[in-house]
């Protein structure tokens, strides 16, 4: 029971990495608001099963200020402070650079970094108020560790995450805030099936092949699963972590080497 009377927001949390995580931090005593842009109902339905006690759904945009304050003001409302952010959010796109367009890089910036830019720093305005620290955990990815050709918004975007988390931490530092990051690799999750489809367009690949492909070069051979990512969530977001900040952990397989 590592977070026993923590109070967690978890964003991207109504499916793949992020619901993994939100019932890895339930199971270990956290009360966790669960924001995804999910429907309400379809929220409720996912998370049916879990105590009221310690779990509310909420249908939330980061990229709209209005719910950026509201995800804030839901878990101090209704849990009475604020000690966790596993700061999830974040779609993905891709297409050749020479045909990348203003709408897309606008789409991918607005909720991989400026939703979580200002999410985190909402998060952190809060814990500074109650004066007794905090833990924020930013999620990157392999992505942000170097380009590539057919990802650069996606890339680039992942990379600032990075950025933000070496600068918050250091911002945060004299106040007990930790920000670290989490960089994983290739992770079966239902987004997946979309970035396959895509690659499977702009390589000229059957379906599943790209999926194959990048599941055998990893060194540990497979793709990541969901739960693969919960115990360094639950590590960062622990008293475990309190000498660590201004990190991001590779979880990959074995893919990146630093």
């Amino acid at each position: 029971m590592k977070l026993q009377d923590k109070v967690a927001v978890l964003t991207g949390a109504g499916g793949g990495i992020g619901e993994a995580v939100a019932r890895r931090y339930v199971a270990e005593g956290a009360r966790c608001v669960l924001v995804d842009v999910q429907s309400q109902d379809a929220l409720a339905d996912r998370f049916g099963e879990l105590p009221a006690t310690q779990v509310c759904t909420l249908r939330a945009d980061v990229t709209r200020r209005e719910d950026i304050a509201r995800i804030v003001e839901t878990a101090v409302g209704r849990f009475g402070r604020l000690d966790i952010l596993f700061n999830n959010a974040a779609i993905f796109d891709m297409g050749p650079l020479l045909e990348e367009s203003w709408d897309s890089y606008d789409r991918m910036f607005a909720v991989n970094v400026k939703g979580m830019f200002f999410l985190m720093q909402a998060a952190a305005r809060r814990m500074l108020e109650q004066g007794d620290g905090g833990k924020i955990i930013n999620m990157s990815s392999q992505a942000g560790r170097r380009g590539e050709a057919l990802v650069s918004h996606y890339c680039a975007s992942k990379a600032a995450v990075i950025s933000y988390t070496q600068s918050a931490a250091l911002a945060l530092a004299p106040h007990r805030i930790n920000v670290n990051g989490i960089a994983p690799g290739v992770v079966d999750t239902p987004m997946w099936q979309h970035v396959d489809s895509l690659f499977a367009k702009y390589e000229h690949l059957p379906l599943g092949e790209k999926k194959r492909q990048v599941g055998a070069a990893v060194p540990l051979g497979r793709m990541g699963l969901p739960d693969d990512l919960t115990g360094a969530a639950l590590f960062l977001a622990s008293r475990d972590a309190d000498y660590i900040t201004a990190q991001t952990l590779n979880v990959d397989g074995g893919n990146w080497m630093s």
